[in-house]
């Protein structure tokens, strides 16, 4: 929807996949018969996953001049490989945690050349992707690779984010003990308010059915985590990279992997205990089931990025320097404003007493560019 769109509005679009397992091959191949060039498939390697990347940027004749990207990885190559491009670029739009915190490291080093719009602390992305998103895809994807029941079952989520509350929230809803890890003081407190358990995860972790990492970190769950796991446990990973899971610390000569079906290994330790893996630590909602195209086609990276990539590209001279801005309250407000037709609701209109009462215009904004809530 949204590379369909931004060609009907003049753009000429190149994709690659942002996820090795993320993409639907016949929504890439449907692209490649509308003219559009497309570097991803379904299950890429490593190798063949920058190969993509690079096909997408790297082709004579071409230069891009704004740059979409989710998780930062597109961006770190062109920086890496090809800097010259960014003498026309005139920004960047990041909708990932991960991405959006590359971006800032970027810019508190200096090295951030070009404006970039942060879409994914924008509300509208906030709420419907990584909260309201993730509370059903959660459950879909544990669902399609393992076949579980949820009710009983002690979960622990790492992570007390937008994806960490979906992710409680729906496993509550469906029976499950829930327990919460946290870094974060004001996170940790709403776990608490919300009436999950706030633990580390050394204290669970030998009697947990299935752990969830969230945090967009690395090494959230180690080697060590995994050796004292009880059997059968479900280990599985909501955050965008493969980091949080220390997977690479599983493929040694002693351990066993066994394909169960298509995203599920079992990881077999020499006493006869296994683990159950999906997706290989990596995305679960992209890798194993989909995610509700309401939330993320029409609402997110349909109206919301394309929304950013406008901006960005039409402001004039000065407006945006080389820094990490949030998408204006105006646009958020706007995004949200197109989708509630969708449920039949009817929005309250300000009359000039109130708004002058309140100090504001009666079209909006209402509320500050800092509010995330």
């Amino acid at each position: 929807v949204l590379m369909e769109t931004l060609g009907a509005l003049g753009a000429q679009c190149r994709w690659a996949a942002c996820n090795i397992y993320s993409t639907l091959n016949e929504v890439a191949a449907a692209l490649a018969e509308s003219g559009f060039p497309v570097f991803a498939w379904k299950g890429e390697s490593e190798d063949d996953f920058w190969w993509c990347i690079d096909r997408c940027v790297n082709v004579e004749g071409w230069q891009p001049n704004m740059i979409l990207d989710d998780g930062g990885d597109l961006t770190h190559w062109i920086y890496k490989k090809y800097p010259n491009m960014f003498k026309k670029i005139k920004g960047i739009v990041e909708e990932s945690v991960t991405g959006v915190h590359r971006l800032y490291q970027l810019s508190k080093a200096g090295k951030l050349c070009v404006p970039a719009m942060n879409v994914n602390d924008s509300v509208t992305k906030q709420k419907f992707d990584n909260l309201y998103c993730c509370r059903e895809s959660i459950l879909d994807g544990l669902k399609r690779t393992t076949d579980m029941m949820f009710g009983g079952k002690q979960v622990v989520v790492c992570g007390y984010g937008e994806v960490g509350k979906g992710c409680c929230a729906a496993l509550k809803a469906m029976g499950s003990i829930v327990y919460v890890t946290e870094i974060d003081p004001i996170c940790a407190l709403q776990a608490c308010m919300d009436g999950f358990r706030l633990v580390k995860l050394n204290e669970v972790i030998r009697q947990v059915d299935i752990v969830i990492t969230c945090t967009g970190n690395k090494n959230v769950v180690t080697r060590e985590h995994l050796d004292r796991m009880k059997n059968s446990c479900i280990v599985c990973n909501m955050g965008h990279s493969n980091t949080e899971i220390d997977v690479a610390s599983l493929r040694t000569p002693e351990l066993t992997w066994e394909r169960v079906r298509s995203q599920v290994d079992h990881v077999i330790w020499p006493d006869g205990k296994r683990i159950v893996l999906l997706a290989e630590g990596r995305l679960l909602n992209l890798s194993c089931s989909t995610v509700p195209t309401f939330c993320l086609l029409t609402l997110i990276v349909f109206s919301t990025q394309a929304l950013a990539l406008i901006e960005l590209y039409n402001a004039p001279e000065g407006r945006y320097k080389q820094d990490v801005y949030l998408l204006p309250k105006k646009m958020d407000e706007y995004v949200a404003s197109l989708h509630l037709p969708t449920f039949d609701a009817h929005l309250t209109e300000l009359t000039d007493e109130q708004a002058k009462y309140l100090g504001l215009n009666k079209n909006g904004p209402f509320k500050p560019n800092y509010y995330r809530c």
